[in-house]
């Protein structure tokens, strides 16, 4: 896999230990190089017509393109959520060594 291909995928999910086992699931199965879990944050949104309010737990997951349909497939499997965000970001440019160290911890 080329550094090219690097994406970065966020997600929110309700609770530290949710994010634990989605963290080491996708680290186990070499879906993901690294996976930030971050502090609790307030998320604001509308669903099913109400206006929700609610504390999640932010997750930075670092992988490549080819494994987006693999780490999408893992978060669906675990999350609790009804419809759960999962965004896909490209990564335009970064640390050469940082990117070829991505590369080289997941399945080729």
């Amino acid at each position: 896999m080329c550094n090219q291909e690097t994406i970065l995928v966020l997600t929110n999910v309700p609770n530290e230990d949710c994010a634990n086992e989605i963290a080491d699931a996708l680290i186990k199965l070499h879906l993901a190089a690294c996976v930030n879990i971050l502090s609790p944050c307030q998320s604001v949104y509308r669903w099913k017509g109400n206006i929700e309010r609610t504390t999640e737990i932010p997750m930075m997951i670092k992988t490549h393109r080819l494994a987006y349909a693999e780490v999408e497939k893992i978060i669906l499997t675990m999350h609790p959520y009804e419809l759960p965000e999962i965004i896909s970001l490209n990564v335009d440019g970064g640390l050469p060594a940082y990117l070829q160290w991505v590369s080289a911890q997941l399945l080729h």
